[in-house]
């Protein structure tokens, strides 16, 4: 399939899917998968353990670990696949630090984000899987890894609302949000097929588009 777009980001809470997603659609259509490598990151555990502690180091990490990786991914377009597609964005570093950042932390972490965030491509298309907090607290159960378990429904709505005011606060990237509670795009093809139309066929403007998919 020839996609209008050429760099497809998805994005979502903690749970939501994107990386199921992300896969999926870059192996039945040919794209190049950018995945996010936060299983690397010897932080995580220790931070969801004592994130007082942990939360500076593991957002640093976070951003020079998302920096390089994209930089180095961006830089040699593969002329064997149709696009790009990525199951993370780079400012998901600056949402997740300002929720889990002391203020004066915050403050040094955003300089070093502008300043690197700048010199990184913009996608054509930002998909926002959206996933009511207490089914997003039933998918993290059922993946079943160890350090995530204790994620409360709070934090998952911080950081919710740390995406949306990122969105409202940059409108010159077209952002798809998505609400996919009613679907199972994993299992059901039916499902898939409806997700991915909207995802490549619905006309997107700058800013905030929002759809609903029904079952």
């Amino acid at each position: 399939m020839e996609s209008k777009y050429k760099y497809i980001v998805v994005e979502g809470n903690i749970g939501a899917g994107k990386t199921s997603l992300a896969t999926k659609i870059a192996k039945d259509y040919n794209a190049k998968l950018i995945p996010e490598q936060f299983a690397e990151n010897p932080f995580l555990p220790k931070f969801y353990k004592d994130p007082d502690r942990f939360s500076f180091p593991l957002e640093l990490s976070f951003l020079a670990d998302r920096y390089q990786q994209l930089k180095k991914e961006m830089a040699n377009p593969d002329l064997f696949f149709s696009f790009v597609i990525a199951d993370y964005y780079y400012m998901k570093s600056l949402i997740f630090a300002g929720r889990t950042l002391k203020d004066d932390e915050y403050k040094l972490y955003r300089q070093l984000f502008w300043i690197t965030y700048e010199s990184l491509p913009k996608p054509d298309l930002y998909v926002y899987l959206h996933v009511d907090t207490s089914k997003l607290i039933e998918n993290i159960r059922k993946r079943g890894r160890k350090y995530e378990q204790n994620i409360s429904e709070e934090y998952l709505l911080r950081i919710q609302k740390g995406y949306f005011e990122f969105f409202s606060q940059n409108p010159d990237l077209r952002y798809l949000i998505i609400d996919v509670n009613e679907l199972d795009f994993v299992s059901e093809r039916n499902d898939y097929d409806k997700l991915t139309d909207i995802i490549f066929n619905f006309p997107c403007n700058r800013g905030m588009n929002r759809i609903k998919i029904d079952k």
